[in-house]
């Protein structure tokens, strides 16, 4: 079958999905009579049941929900800088974190990606393997 994708719209959404959660008919009868896919009906169903607490949450839970996904996406993108940062500059000269050096070059990573934030665009950082090998060992190749 390759016929246009259907849309619906939340009203008939919201119609089916009440349809399955009063369980006067099967799910395979109601999806049958809207000419739905079973596994449609249940989905509508199962978000109707999960968004239902939302409905006597009020504006706050929202809020509240909205707050949360900016702290994550926040977070997220700290943990993807402070990654950036330790893949990009090594733990300095020793293996260990907080080797020699690793605090001036966190600190110049730092302001660099202040200064392209500046900008108004998010940091490009490439990692590429040191000439002396993956490690940087002298005299090693890095083709292998």
């Amino acid at each position: 079958m390759a016929g246009k994708r259907r849309r619906f719209t939340p009203e008939f959404k919201a119609r089916v999905a009440l349809e399955a959660l009063r369980e006067h008919d099967s799910v395979q009868a109601i999806a049958r009579r809207h000419e739905l896919h079973p596994n449609q009906v249940s989905t509508w169903k199962r978000q109707l049941l999960e968004g239902l607490p939302e409905v006597f949450a009020g504006g706050a839970g929202r809020k509240l929900a909205k707050e949360h996904e900016a702290k994550v996406r926040e977070l997220h993108a700290k943990i993807g800088e402070l990654t950036v940062e330790r893949d990009f500059f090594g733990a300095g000269s020793s293996a260990e974190p907080g080797g020699a050096g690793a605090d001036d070059r966190a600190g110049r990573a730092a302001e660099s990606f202040k200064a392209v934030r500046a900008g108004g665009r998010e940091p490009v950082v490439a990692v590429l393997p040191a000439e002396g090998g993956e490690r940087g060992e002298p005299g090693a190749h890095a083709s292998h």
